[in-house]
């Protein structure tokens, strides 16, 4: 695609009873770049993707994809996205194979042509050696990872992932990170909602900071660092026995709250500039604490995210709806007529 923004939102608003989910989202996606949309459970992340994907219908404002409108041109957003949500639409009974068959199958791909993209997929996400194993028989990672696959069948110039690495263990996650990066060198646009700031913080070219179902902030990962101003100095002990020491040293001189890892004899606490921090050491000195390691480093994005919203990621409760996963489009049913007649 050669359209210069691929997602453009003005004042997207979705009401549920009582409980407004989206109040007025506001969002300008670049094609070609990676978009994290970052926000706690219930803050409207997933509301805010449903309504950009055509799976729900916004109660005000206006959004297009590729400059087509989600609204009066739904049918022709669904030929340019995918979606995988935070459930697989999979077929537990049967294989992976038969799972990317049927999908392409319904995406209008011919017999010989599916089996060959299925294939294709499997050995991209590494699951071929476990092709032919029903998937009730699979991992949490490796479903979420056949799941993405099926979401790239059709090569969506649009790829919405809506937290994609909830519940994998480290090492899927990496490689569902290394998995993102390779769409978008290779063409694609993703959108990407998360709890997770480091993933956020790795991924995104731009982040939306989404809180009570607005846009608290937008910018680069660095951008909204800057603004929340203080850096944060990390301070690693020779003794893990000193943690208590320092760490009463440490909040007297800076007067704010520090957090510790015991496991790693580290101490972490936001600073305002260099002068503080040599006070610290000459007190540290002082009481005969040994310093292993010393440095400073910008804001997290935690830290970023408490001063915006003033609580944790993960403070509130589920979003009101949950996005099922889709290739090309709304889900499609892979039960009974239609399953056997796509397997044929």
């Amino acid at each position: 695609m050669t359209h210069e923004w691929a997602v453009e939102a003005h004042g997207l608003v979705k009401t549920f009873g009582d409980n407004r989910a989206v109040d007025g989202v506001d969002l300008s996606i670049r094609t070609g770049s990676v978009y994290g949309v970052l926000g706690p459970n219930g803050a409207g992340k997933t509301t805010t993707i449903s309504m950009l994907a055509t799976l729900l219908r916004p109660d005000a404002g206006e959004a297009r994809v590729f400059g087509h409108d989600v609204v009066r041109e739904a049918q022709v957003v669904r030929q340019l996205i995918g979606v995988t949500g935070q459930y697989a639409s999979v077929d537990e009974t049967l294989s992976a194979t038969e799972n990317l068959v049927i999908f392409s199958r319904l995406l209008g791909l011919g017999r010989a042509e599916s089996r060959r993209k299925a294939a294709d997929l499997l050995e991209t996400f590494g699951l071929t050696e476990a092709a032919t194993r029903p998937l009730k028989n699979f991992s949490g990672g490796m479903r979420r990872r056949l799941d993405l696959a099926a979401s790239l069948i059709a090569q969506p110039p649009l790829i919405f992932l809506d937290e994609p690495t909830t519940g994998l263990d480290p090492r899927t996650r990496a490689q569902m990170w290394d998995t993102i990066r390779e769409l978008v060198a290779t063409g694609s646009t993703v959108v990407l909602t998360t709890q997770y700031l480091d993933e956020a913080d790795q991924l995104a070219d731009r982040i939306a900071v989404i809180d009570r179902g607005r846009v608290v902030a937008e910018g680069t990962a660095d951008e909204l660092k800057d603004a929340v101003g203080n850096q944060s100095l990390q301070l690693g002990l020779v003794a893990a026995a000193d943690l208590g020491s320092a760490l009463d040293i440490v909040e007297a001189t800076f007067g704010v709250p520090a957090t510790t890892s015991p496991e790693a004899r580290r101490i972490t606490v936001p600073v305002t500039g260099p002068d503080e921090v040599t006070d610290l050491l000459v007190r540290l000195r002082e009481a005969r604490i040994g310093v292993d390691s010393i440095s400073m480093d910008k804001p997290s994005l935690d830290e970023v995210f408490l001063t915006l919203t003033g609580h944790g990621v993960a403070a509130e409760e589920p979003d009101a709806d949950a996005t099922p996963s889709a290739t090309g489009g709304a889900p499609v049913p892979t039960t009974g007529t239609t399953r056997e007649a796509a397997l044929r």
